[in-house]
């Protein structure tokens, strides 16, 4: 009797692991709507419109770019005066300069610009005619603000991309009126149509790569193939880890990130899942390599959460034509594929092997019922001799 309950306390870790893999991905899949919430339209995953800016001619102080994937411009200042870029309607709207980042709080622009989609209601004190009020916001000399003049707001394609909408297409030249001490100057830039890739091809190639590294889990975990696939499934999950990290990197270079630390703290306050997943992901791929027993749950959780966080929530670049990194869309397509083939494929890899445990534990810890008979005493040998009695 108690070889039979410890053989069913036994079964108790397994359980444990698999309930706590189940949970792991529901808080997992939680959470990562969070993230997506927060991004909104400000940080897109990817576009097809491509926002091209050129340098201010005659203003060699004053530097500016795309970020964002084009969702937002950048302005830095490094001259001795303020410059101010004008609003929509003819009024200072920002004020850059050695002094910092002012916004005029009567400006429409102010409050239209907080979003890629100008939906902010406009205050009562917005008056593009009065008398700037100027709201320090940031003490740097750089600003960076959607500017609706280089977006696409509309909710479909221009005309001519719907009529060939496999061609490339000038939506429009932009300009962003600028203002300082010398006069007045101009942001000038493009905004183009890009056709989005042919997505198929790479969600097939997702597909066959994560059931090939998968099928890994059907050989016997106890065997010496069984011990290599384990090796290079941690490998696996590791280089997708790397991946994840690069792709978390790349959007906080994307967002204008430049140095050390502002690149640091870009990843703390902006793809901080992608980061955490992908750091995971690289030390539970060390912790298969180097170790024998209890994995198998540890690849299933960091490729469940590797997928979801680092995969899923940049698989939008696999269709869209403009990835929110500063290095070639395909670059981002095949370390997007990397991620996703690794943390899937180690997913089901490690449930196919914690599943073949879990059925090889219960027969070998049950004992087979005992067939023996009762004992009933000693064995009846048959009637006993009996002795005469004398008296």
């Amino acid at each position: 009797m108690i070889r039979v309950v410890w053989a069913r306390t036994g079964l108790l870790p397994m359980a444990a692991r698999t309930g706590l893999l189940l949970t792991g991905v529901a808080v997992a899949l939680l959470a990562g709507a969070a993230p997506a919430a927060a991004h909104g339209a400000d940080a897109p995953d990817g576009t097809d419109y491509r926002v091209a800016v050129g340098a201010v001619e005659g203003r060699p102080d004053l530097r500016v770019r795309v970020v964002e994937a084009g969702a937002r411009l950048e302005l830095t200042n490094t001259g001795d005066g303020p410059v101010e870029v004008i609003g929509y309607s003819g009024e200072p709207y920002l004020r850059v300069g050695p002094d910092g980042v002012f916004e005029n709080t009567r400006s429409p622009a102010t409050y239209l610009n907080r979003t890629i989609l100008a939906d902010t209601p406009l205050p009562d004190e917005v008056d593009p005619a009065a008398a700037p009020q100027w709201r320090r916001i940031d003490t740097g000399t750089t600003a960076r603000w959607h500017d609706q003049r280089a977006l696409w707001r509309e909710a479909g394609p221009p005309a001519q991309v719907r009529a060939a909408p496999d061609r490339e297409h000038r939506v429009r030249d932009w300009v962003v009126p600028l203002r300082d001490a010398d006069g007045r100057a101009e942001i000038r830039g493009t905004l183009d149509w890009v056709p989005p890739p042919d997505a198929y091809p790479w969600w097939v190639a997702i597909t066959l790569g994560a059931l090939a590294v998968g099928a890994a889990g059907l050989l016997p975990a106890a065997s010496s193939p069984g011990g290599r696939a384990r090796t290079a499934l941690g490998a696996l999950l590791a280089v997708g880890g790397v991946a994840a990290v690069v792709l978390a990197v790349g959007r906080v270079l994307d967002a204008g990130a430049e140095g050390v630390g502002a690149v640091l703290t870009g990843l703390l306050t902006g793809p901080v899942w992608t980061l955490l997943t992908g750091l995971g992901a690289i030390v539970a791929g060390g912790w298969a390599v180097t170790r024998r027993d209890g994995v198998d749950f540890v690849l299933a959780l960091a490729g469940a959460c590797l997928a979801l966080f680092a995969g899923v929530a940049n698989a939008a670049v696999l269709s869209r034509a403009v990835p929110p990194v500063p290095w070639s869309a395909t670059v981002t397509r095949i370390l997007v594929v990397v991620v996703l083939v690794a943390g899937a494929g180690a997913l089901a890899a490690a449930v196919l092997r914690l599943h073949a445990t879990g059925r090889a534990i219960a027969p070998a810890h049950t004992e087979p019922a005992d067939t023996r008979p009762a004992d009933t005493g000693p064995a009846d040998t048959g009637p006993a001799d009996t002795a005469p009695v004398t008296r």
